[in-house]
């Protein structure tokens, strides 16, 4: 039936694209083989025609022939001008405002978006890439890691239960770090626990989100990895540990823990998020890598639909994938103002006043201070000048990722009006597709990390832990292009009302030349994780 149905729908598709122009038949019939031949006559011919005097110019003039021939043209040509057909139009089937690709999208009547045909500019240095300077990846384990696999999977006697929590990024971050701890023990790993979202109420498990086999089949020869405890250490009480420092080392895990596993047999970890240490020994960033790369992929019924999606969006061209970081609960934790209106600021300024624990950024800052420190997101408008300066075409193809902003549809009008072609994953599914997972906060997060990850460029409008991941996955990838907005440096620029349109495009494009994605050295900065910088441990040249 869906194979059936999809074929339908690219039968409308085809017909949707094809324009019919009626021409009465009088106007057919008057145009004889002979006037047919006379507008095909080759110019050589008619050159030496006219040299030799064959047809003098006075009897074409008085050829009737030829008159109607060129009545019949003008009055095909009026005909066209009545219609408002014009050839050369963005919208070559009709009148462009009824024909906005959105509203039928929206609808579900094709399996793919419609763009109506127009000129498309793909040769827009926009979409240009990054050089990579030939680094690919490569995982290569040392001898002694691969040697000492061999005990450690065979080993029965530690377990290793992790709770992770928070968002579907924030969890990916925790999993690959319970795998490393893992192996820093010599512990088997149970499948990750997905703690409840307190903010989403989402109760996805790791199964909803995850390939589990696939994620135990790509780490066979590193961790021992099963879906859960022996019967003989069910009825066990676990050692629990809540409160792992920041940034431990290898050797804080194996002092800490590893007797109490010998003497409990299995030990329960929660709150891992950026517990373990960014710098780590060569063997187990490149573990890192291949967790978050390799072994971390979404469930089928996940991966599909996101593959469709990212079909239809590259349906007509490249396009770019935002990362709109405008929620209301950002604004909160972010201690920022939307720059919508003061009614939005008041409702921001009183949430934050009842529950000051959300807030997460320097508390003892200004809201001004943080902007031009470039802790803040950016706003709808902020992003449009940045897109614009940067040169991204007008009728660029773009997919938001991210939550319902603050504000609605709305807050989004100074992008949407500047590139109108502006779609999310509601937009691109069809009537059912997004049922499944509907309350999945999670798996909706998953969605769009596939669609990003795929896109030609990428840009969020803030930091965290997806726009991270992306940019990590898309340099390993070959180096797709990722913009990184350089909020210090260019927020006092846009703060400036006196400054020339042309001039400010032109320092804002010179301010972002060595932030497209480029390849970046992990090492000239301690402290960045290897899954957003992996060169050098897991890409090489």
């Amino acid at each position: 039936m869906a194979i059936s149905k999809s074929g339908n729908n690219k039968k409308q598709q085809q017909q949707q694209h094809h324009c019919y122009i009626s021409v009465p038949s009088e106007i057919i019939s008057s145009l004889s083989s002979t006037s047919l031949q006379s507008l095909v006559v080759s110019p050589k011919k008619a050159s030496a025609a006219w040299k030799i005097g064959t047809f003098s110019r006075s009897k074409i003039l008085k050829n009737p022939r030829i008159w109607f021939l060129l009545l019949s043209i003008c009055g095909f040509f009026f005909m066209l001008k009545m219609y408002n057909f014009d050839p050369f139009a963005p919208y070559p089937c009709g009148n462009s405002e009824n024909n906005d690709d959105s509203s039928i999208i929206s609808s579900g009547v094709l399996s793919a978006p419609v763009i109506l045909e127009e000129k498309y500019e793909e040769n827009s240095d926009f979409w240009e890439q990054p050089d990579g300077l030939g680094y690919r990846p490569c995982l290569d384990f040392s001898e002694e890691y691969k040697k000492s696999s061999v005990e450690i999977l065979k080993d029965r006697t530690k377990y290793l239960v992790v709770v992770v929590s928070g968002g579907m990024n924030q969890q990916r971050n925790q999993i690959v770090d319970a795998v490393v701890i893992a192996r820093i023990l010599g512990a088997t790993l149970v499948v990750p626990i997905l703690q409840v979202n307190v903010i989403w109420g989402d109760e996805s498990e790791f199964s909803d989100i995850f390939d589990v086999e696939h994620f135990k089949r790509s780490l066979a020869d590193d961790v021992r990895i099963i879906s859960s405890l022996p019967s003989n250490h069910l009825m066990s009480r676990p050692v629990e540990e809540k409160h792992t420092p920041l940034h431990v080392s290898p050797q804080w895990i194996r002092s800490r823990y590893h007797r109490r596993m010998r003497r409990e047999g299995v030990l329960l970890l929660r709150g891992l998020d950026s517990r373990l240490s960014k710098d780590l020994p060569s063997d187990l960033q490149k573990l890192r890598c291949k967790v978050a790369f390799h072994a971390l992929r979404f469930a089928p019924p996940i991966f599909e639909l996101g593959k469709k999606i990212t079909e239809r969006m590259r349906s007509k061209g490249p396009y770019l994938a935002l990362h709109l970081r405008m929620e209301k609960d950002v604004w909160v934790r972010t201690g920022c103002l939307p720059g919508l209106s003061s009614k939005y600021d008041e409702i921001i300024y009183n949430e934050r006043k009842l529950r000051p624990e959300l807030l997460t950024s320097r508390s003892n800052m200004t809201y001004h201070d943080r902007k031009l420190a470039g802790l803040c997101p950016l706003n709808a408008v902020e992003v449009t000048r940045l897109l614009k300066a940067l040169r991204a075409p007008k009728n660029a193809r773009i997919f938001w990722a991210g939550g319902d902003p603050l504000g609605g549809k709305e807050a989004l009008l100074p992008l949407t009006k500047e590139y109108p072609h502006f779609y999310n994953k509601q937009d691109l599914a069809l009537p059912g597709e997004l049922e499944p997972f509907a309350g999945k906060a999670s798996i909706m997060a998953a969605l769009d990390y596939i669609v990003s990850e795929n896109s030609d460029v990428f840009m969020p409008s803030h930091g965290g832990n997806m726009g991270h991941a992306i940019q990590g996955h898309r340099a390993y990838a070959g180096h797709k292009k990722t913009i990184t907005p350089n909020k210090r440096q260019m927020l006092s620029y846009f703060l400036n009302p006196l400054l020339p349109q042309n001039k400010f495009n032109q320092i804002i494009f010179d301010l972002h030349r060595d932030s497209m994605g480029q390849p970046a050295i992990r090492t000239s900065k301690a402290g960045r994780d290897v899954t957003k910088y992996p060169i050098p441990e897991c890409m090489r040249n």
